[in-house]
């Protein structure tokens, strides 16, 4: 009895080293990816007691591969935005996102990060971080418990064990928001004094 071959498709390639990085290159850097995350904590309300309590010894997610409290947005691979983002808040928020180096991801931590909480209705406050920034994985709950940013971790990371970079940054992909639309102003700066409509 014989065996009839099967086709297999070729190996995927990977973003600028195509000729050179096979599938499990891939693999490679998705796990390193997978289990280094240092974060960028915005701590803006009081999700932010949660996110600190899910760093503490009891929750420990340092254990999944997650290093609190990186230096800087240039050293931070994860931004957990937990609480209110209002719109004097947002412009900062949205330069420390374009500060972080590729790839980067975001956690929205708590109903006020994912679409204003109870404050949705208030003149100042932003409906959802995702206005102004991607966001890769939302956690509900007002306030979540820490067990749910564990959760979230781990969804984030089942996300990164399965990209392709070169598919998530390919232009026009509509997953994500270009460049220019993410340098869009928020908030118009006051006109600088002696200039007209300034003080004189």
């Amino acid at each position: 009895m014989g065996v009839t071959p099967v086709d297999l498709p070729g190996p995927k390639r990977l973003g600028a080293l195509s000729r050179l990085a096979p599938e499990p290159m891939k693999v490679v850097l998705n796990w390193g990816r997978r289990y280094s995350l240092w974060v960028f904590n915005f701590g803006l309300a009081c999700c932010a007691i949660e996110f600190i309590a899910a760093s503490m010894a009891r929750h420990d997610f340092i254990r999944l591969g997650v290093i609190p409290f990186a230096p800087g947005p240039r050293q931070a691979d994860l931004m957990i935005v937990s609480g209110t983002v209002t719109d004097k808040m947002a412009p900062a928020v949205k330069r420390l996102y374009e500060q972080m180096p590729e790839p980067k991801y975001v956690i929205s931590f708590g109903a006020c990060s994912n679409c204003g909480g109870p404050y949705w209705d208030s003149y100042s406050v932003t409906k959802g971080v995702d206005q102004i920034i991607p966001v890769d994985v939302y956690v509900p709950g007002c306030p979540p418990r820490p067990e749910a940013l564990l959760q979230g971790i781990l969804k984030l990371q089942e996300k990164i064990a399965q990209e392709s970079l070169g598919e998530r940054y390919r232009a026009g992909s509509g997953s994500r928001p270009s460049t220019a639309a993410l340098r869009s102003g928020l908030v118009t700066p006051p006109p600088a004094p002696g200039t007209d409509g300034g003080e004189r």
